[in-house]
C-alpha cells in the first residue's frame, strides 16, 4: 500500500498495483469438508504413486492362491474363501477408512474459507489459519468435483483438496483453474 495526501491534507491510502491484481485474481472457496473430499484426494494420490497397481497385484496373488487351492483340492475351502473375501473387502475399504479418519481429524473445525491467489493458498477456519506458498506443491490434478494439490515430498504426505462446490460463481472455476495453471503444473 502507498500513502499520500489529497488536496485537503488528509491521508489518502491507495493500493499498490500488485495488491489490486492479486485481489482480482484471488478465488474464494467456502465449504465444509466431507469424507468424499478426502477420498477423492487419496484416490488421486494413489493414482500418482501407482499404489492401485500394487493393491491389484496383491489381490491377484490372493485370487491365484484361492483358485489353486480350490482346483488342487477339487472343492471350495471355506477358510480360503473367507480369507480371500476379507482381503478383497480390506483392499476396497482401506481408502474409505482413511478418508473417514481424515474427516474426523478436520471435520470438527467447521466451515473452511480458502483463498487461492498468486501468493499461494490461505485456509481459515474458526480455529486455525494455514498459509501455503506455491513452492509447497508439485502440481495438481482436477477431478469431476475437486482440485487436488499434491505436496512436493516423494511420498505426497500432504494433500490440499479444493471442492468445486465451494466456489460462489461459475466463472470462479475458470479463474481458479487459471491461477492453478499459472503457479503449478497439472500432474
Amino acid at each position: 500500500m502507498t500513502e499520500g495526501r489529497n488536496a485537503e491534507g488528509a491521508n489518502n491510502i491507495a493500493e499498490a498495483p500488485e495488491a489490486v491484481v492479486e485481489e482480482q485474481t484471488a478465488v474464494q472457496l467456502v465449504y465444509r469438508p466431507q469424507s468424499a473430499d478426502a477420498l477423492a484426494g487419496l484416490q488421486v494420490r494413489g493414482r500418482i504413486k501407482r499404489t492401485g497397481l500394487l493393491r491389484g497385484v496383491f489381490l491377484a496373488l490372493w485370487a491365484g492362491q484361492w483358485l489353486f487351492s480350490t482346483v488342487g483340492r477339487g472343492s471350495i475351502d471355506v477358510v480360503s474363501t473367507v480369507l480371500f473375501l476379507f482381503v478383497a473387502l480390506v483392499m476396497w475399504g482401506y481408502p474409505r477408512l482413511q478418508a473417514s479418519q481424515v474427516q474426523r481429524i478436520i471435520g470438527w473445525q467447521g466451515e473452511y474459507r480458502a483463498t487461492v491467489s498468486p501468493a499461494g493458498i490461505t485456509c481459515h477456519t474458526d480455529h486455525s489459519t494455514l498459509v501455503q506458498k506455491w513452492s509447497v506443491f508439485q502440481g495438481y490434478r482436477e477431478t469431476a468435483g475437486h482440485f487436488v494439490l499434491l505436496s512436493r515430498d516423494p511420498n505426497i504426505m500432504c494433500l490440499d483438496v479444493l471442492p468445486k462446490r465451494g466456489v460462489r460463481e461459475a466463472g470462479d472455476l475458470d479463474r481458479l483453474r487459471a491461477v492453478l495453471d499459472q503457479h503449478t503444473s497439472r500432474v
